[in-house]
């Protein structure tokens, strides 16, 4: 059967592929949390994006017959565009992933995982501003979300943890973000997109960490492994899946095996860093994740089944 007709079926290997890239940026909380004892948001960050954008370069001068899947209507000669669209989306990127990694320095990866994923619930919300449309499904969902974060990060007395407020916030960057690439990806290529605001966020995160952070070779080199974890698997690897398999596997599977990443994130916590929920946490995972799925496949029945375009990266690359 072909992938691209109109049947709910996509190949088993694709609907694999993804479940892997799921895994790797689940995961890729666990390399964030770790990194924490060594080195500073910062600085990780600048480092693991230039290796990122370095990770693309492979994909970038990948050329197969008929030109890369990923840009099927991409508009050649636009330096200009690639250059400011790379610099707002790069700042973006710069504050989704610095609330992200400061965040992670005070919560576990298990609640950041399932928090940031809300930017799925937001960016519809978000979208109402720029007069895009949206469905009861992104209302149920976000309704979900809301009961569910605040089982999850919300105390007795009503206070909520400084980790899981920097990642909330940093839901909000991630979510403009994706809107920006939305915005951007049909005029552009997309690997030459991506890699523009990697390095544009890696700048800036340099550039911020030569001010606020004191970073030693030692430190760099203690983190060596979450480092390498997130940018070249975070990035290169699962990037280079995700855009590969998101060509044939039907969207509603796509979004709900990338939906997953949330529950690896809390799985890795788990198991490499002995973090656990109470019961009244591990219910608002459940409803976030409800949400996160409602909003995404509720949009998704109302297009028909149409291969809607999931522009734009993970919020945890």
């Amino acid at each position: 059967m072909a992938p691209d007709d109109a049947s709910t079926t996509s190949p088993l290997r694709y609907d694999a592929l993804l479940l892997v890239t799921a895994a790797i940026w689940g995961f890729a909380f666990v390399a964030q949390r770790v990194s924490t004892d060594f080195i500073g948001p910062l600085a990780f960050n600048g480092i693991r994006f230039a290796l990122g954008a370095l990770a693309l370069v492979p994909l970038l001068l990948w050329k197969p017959k008929g030109g890369r899947p990923s840009v099927p209507n991409a508009a050649a000669g636009k330096p200009s565009l690639l250059l400011w669209g790379g610099m707002l989306a790069g700042a973006f990127l710069f504050l989704g992933a610095s609330c992200q990694q400061a965040g992670l320095v005070h919560t576990t990866a298990g609640n950041a995982g399932f928090i940031t994923g809300l930017y799925v619930v937001i960016v519809p919300i978000m979208g109402l501003a720029f007069r895009q449309r949206t469905g009861a499904g992104t209302w149920v969902g976000a309704a979900l979300a809301a009961v569910g974060l605040y089982l999850l990060s919300v105390t007795g007395d009503f206070t909520i943890g400084l980790g899981d407020l920097l990642v909330l916030a940093g839901a909000f960057f991630w979510a403009a973000h994706v809107l920006i690439i939305g915005w951007l990806s049909p005029k552009l290529d997309t690997i030459k997109l991506a890699m523009t605001q990697f390095l544009i966020c890696a700048a800036l995160s340099l550039a911020a960490s030569a001010f606020a952070e004191t970073t030693t070779f030692k430190s760099i080199q203690d983190a060596g492994i979450p480092i390498l974890y997130g940018g070249l698997a975070s990035v290169g690897v699962a990037y280079t899946l995700q855009v590969f398999a998101q060509k044939k596997a039907h969207p509603a599977h796509a979004s709900v095996i990338l939906s997953m990443e949330a529950v690896f994130a809390a799985i890795g916590g788990w198991w490499l860093l002995g973090e656990g929920f109470a019961p009244r946490a591990m219910l608002g995972c459940a409803l976030m994740l409800a949400g996160i799925l409602v909003s995404q496949l509720w949009a998704l029945r109302k297009a028909g089944n149409g291969r809607r375009g999931m522009a734009g990266l993970s919020p945890s690359p």
